[in-house]
């Protein structure tokens, strides 16, 4: 029976990489990349391979193997693993680059600034002193090649072959017999008479200014070349000329020279080195600390490198995060630093922690979620969202809190692309049809408008015919002006979804009757709405055949792109998460006219009037219609109902004082708006603002007028008139069909969203606040019969006596 013996070098949890060694230090050691073979994870392996006569050399490869087994400082290099042979040792260290390399490599690229070179070379010394002052070690080869630099951009101290013991235990200093190393050895080495009074430290901080004169300068030609600084800092010189005095004596302790160094005005004073030393010592700082350290952090992070970033700031954020309840503080410099991150990377380290986040109940936290959604929002598929987002992120529908409602509608401009049917459909619009009857904040009721608009493309046909013209109809009977302003908007961004039946029965009709709106802005936006729907009608009546091209998109499923030039024409402001809702609040610090004193509508004469619309001579398609509406309306253009986005609007948060000093919808008493009366101290009896929709029906008032009176005898149609054409017309009347399907229904269902009931929850909510009033009314009433009780009761006939006494 044979027996094998195993090999160590195969059986070994590491291997090295096929690619030669990168720029080995001088020594006994060569540098390979490596990784682990369980993970893949990189490494760095230093290989010595033993050879014949070699004794001296192998002793001081054995001497590194086990000092850097047993120090362990975040400045000097990490071992994790090592093998030790009759053929060879390997080291396997945390995957590094030498300093050299790395220095050229970063020169090529633009080179590095200050803060980074000020931060490495304040490891470096902390791995000094370290070493001198608690270990009692000397280094004894501080140089360019002892210096490795990690993915982080952290500077780590390695190079451990000649230490040796400071108390002298150990023996002297090992002799090196390399001349590229000697060079760095201080001048007091070659006294041989040894009357040189020197620290323990001295020849180490003389080797430390020859590294510092190599990092600014290129590699040192000789010791002489240390006199002139060259390229070195000038708040950086006088600290160096100690190193390389001549006086060993007078070289400061690596302690004191960082002292020196983080003085006011000093070298190593700078938030790039601050922001290290907090990350460090940030398990044991205080929550306040924390708090301020991570607000003020986004600001700086912009000039820090971005390995860094990545490596040492982005771990620290999601520990913070997970671990130290750091709270919403951690996302502005989180999303910040995910910017630097590859798509693969960004799903696995931002989007488990942001989909947790969404589950917290912090408001603070919600708030800032919804605000930088744009930031993330690429990185989320579509089961994440309906499964994991969109459920926690509709319960800011029903906040009290009008921000986080303001944010919320605005956050599914960006969430409805990736939403379901049953989420977008049907859950989502009971939300939106709540919030537009029954939210008592106008800006937040139109900003749900302008967002039914733009996401109106990605809405099923079904939805779009029950929901759209039945919403935005209701926006345009809003007390408050910027929501009628939407409603008209939103008719023009969606123009393409409506057949020509629904243009002319339902959409027009609306139109017309804000051209007598108490508001410009509001009268402005109708009439060019209503002229170029009234170009798409007569297009289609010149060209029957364009029927069926301009109703193309009515009946089609859901597709994002169109749209989108309707979009462009109505002029909307609303880009990703702008603050909408703040930009309407600053154009109207005083509320819309309804919310205060209305006033009288002005009579048609004093109107002005619309210039009138040719009819094309030729036909105009469905994609053309509103860039020519744009050139005829170059003057309405420039008015500041379409120019939202020419101002800086301010925020939600800053505009709330104005918000609380406007009139409560619920309890503040309201003209009518549709000039019903007269007398402008009048009160409304109903103080409900959704009173507006019970004061005059659309469907009620065009029942009235659907059975009109036949023509006289004789009376031609329009479409038997020849209108200037050439030669009579042996087209049809396109519009003939439409009259004959509206007298074959005369009863037009009413406007809803489908199965939401508007009547039952305008009466649910007229019959709530009545009972609310009558319940405080009750409740005030009995106080003031105990008042009196108690008076009566201490009005006694001793109480009179007592007062004459007096």
């Amino acid at each position: 029976m044979w027996l094998f013996a195993r090999d160590p070098v195969r059986d070994f949890p590491f291997e090295l990489s096929p690619e030669p060694p990168e720029g080995s230090p001088p020594g006994p050691w060569a540098l390979h990349r490596g990784r682990k073979k369980a993970t893949g994870s990189p490494v760095s392996i230093f290989v010595y391979d033993v050879k014949p006569g070699a004794e001296e050399l192998t002793q001081v490869a054995k001497a590194a193997f086990k000092r850097l087994k047993t120090l362990r400082h975040p400045n000097i290099l990490a071992y994790i693993d090592g093998l030790e042979t009759d053929k060879c040792l390997h080291i396997v260290t945390e995957a590094v680059t030498p300093l050299g390399v790395y220095l050229k490599a970063r020169a090529e690229a633009g080179g590095l600034k200050e803060l980074e070179l000020s931060w490495g070379l304040h490891q470096i010394v902390k791995a000094l002193s370290f070493l001198v002052n608690d270990c009692s070690l000397i280094h004894n080869n501080v140089c360019m090649a002892a210096v490795f630099v990690d993915r982080a951009g952290e500077w780590k101290l390695g190079g451990l072959d000649y230490m040796y013991s400071a108390q002298g235990n150990g023996g002297g200093p090992p002799s090196k017999g390399i001349p590229e190393l000697e060079q760095y050895d201080p001048p007091e080495l070659a006294d041989s008479s040894g009357r040189a009074v020197r620290e323990k430290w001295s020849a180490d901080m003389w080797r430390l200014g020859c590294l510092i004169w190599e990092v600014f300068n290129g590699p040192l030609p000789r010791a002489a070349a240390l006199r002139n600084p060259g390229k070195i800092p000038k708040s950086l010189v006088p600290h160096y000329c100690e190193l390389v005095g001549a006086n060993p004596k007078v070289r400061p302790n690596p302690a004191r020279f960082l002292q020196n160094c983080r003085a006011p005005g000093g070298f190593m004073n700078n938030r790039f080195v601050e922001t290290n030393l907090f990350l460090e010592e940030i398990q044991i700082k205080e929550p306040a600390e924390k708090q301020k350290f991570f607000q003020e952090l986004s600001k700086s992070l912009d000039s820090f490198p971005e390995d860094f970033c990545r490596h040492k700031v982005l771990p620290q954020l999601l520990t913070a995060f997970e671990f130290g309840n750091a709270g919403a503080v951690v996302l502005t410099p989180l999303f910040k630093v995910g910017k630097f991150l590859s798509a693969e990377e960004y799903q696995q380290k931002i989007i488990p922690v942001v989909v947790k986040m969404f589950s917290s109940t912090d408001r603070a936290m919600r708030i800032r979620l919804l605000q930088q959604m744009e930031q993330f929002i690429q990185y989320l598929d579509e089961p994440t969202v309906n499964t994991q987002i969109f459920p926690h992120v509709v319960h800011g529908f029903l906040d009290t809190n009008p921000a986080i409602r303001e944010q919320t509608v605005k956050s599914m401009l960006l969430l409805a692309p990736k939403l379901n049917e049953a989420n977008l459909n049907v859950e989502l619009m009971k939300h939106f049809a709540r919030l537009q009857a029954k939210d008592d904040q106008g800006p937040i009721r139109c900003n749900t408008t302008v967002c039914l608009g733009k996401i109106g493309s990605y809405l099923s046909a079904s939805t779009r015919h029950r929901v759209l013209t039945s919403a935005f109809s209701r926006a345009t009977k809003d007390p408050f002006a910027p929501s009628r302003v939407a409603g008209v908007l939103g008719f023009a961004a969606t123009h393409n979804l409506y057949s020509m039946n629904d243009c002319a029965h339902k959409i027009l009709p609306v139109l017309c009757g804000l051209t007598v709106d108490p508001e410009k802005s509001v009268r402005d936006q109708a009439f060019k709405a209503i002229r170029s729907f009234l170009s798409k009608l007569e297009s289609v009546s010149e060209d029957p055949t364009q029927l069926a091209e301009v109703e193309k998109d009515v009946h089609a499923a859901s597709s994002p792109g169109v749209g989108g030039a309707a979009a462009s024409w109505a002029g909307w402001a609303v880009t990703g998460v702008s603050s909408l809702t703040s930009k309407l609040i600053r154009a109207h610090p005083t509320a819309a006219p309804a919310e205060a004193s209305v006033p009288q509508r002005p009579t048609p004469e004093g109107l002005p009037a619309p210039a009138p619309t040719p009819v094309p001579a030729t036909p105009t398609s469905s994609a053309h219609w509103e860039t020519q509406e744009e050139d005829k309306d170059t003057a309405e253009d420039s008015s500041a109902a379409d120019r939202w986005d020419d101002e800086d609007w301010g925020s939600l948060e800053e505009a709330e004082s104005v918000l609380a000093q406007q009139d409560d919808w619920s309890s503040g008493g309201q003209t009518s708006r549709a000039g019903k009366t007269s007398n402008p101290d009048h009160k409304s009896s109903e103080l409900d603002w959704s009173s507006w929709e019970a004061e005059g029906s659309w469907e009620q008032g065009w029942q009235e007028s659907s059975s009109p009176e036949p023509p006289p005898e004789g009376t031609r149609l329009a479409s038997e008139y020849n209108w200037g054409g050439p030669e009579p017309s042996d087209k049809g009347d396109p519009f003939a069909a439409l009259s004959a399907r509206q007298d074959a229904n005369t009863q037009p269902r009413p406007d809803s969203w489908g199965d939401d009931n508007w009547e039952g929850l305008e009466m649910e909510s007229r019959q709530a606040k009545a009972e609310l009033a009558r319940k405080k009314r009750e409740e005030r009433r009995r106080e003031m019969e105990a008042k009196r009780a108690e008076k009566k009761a201490a009005k006694g006939p001793m109480k009179l006596g007592t007062r004459k006494l007096d």
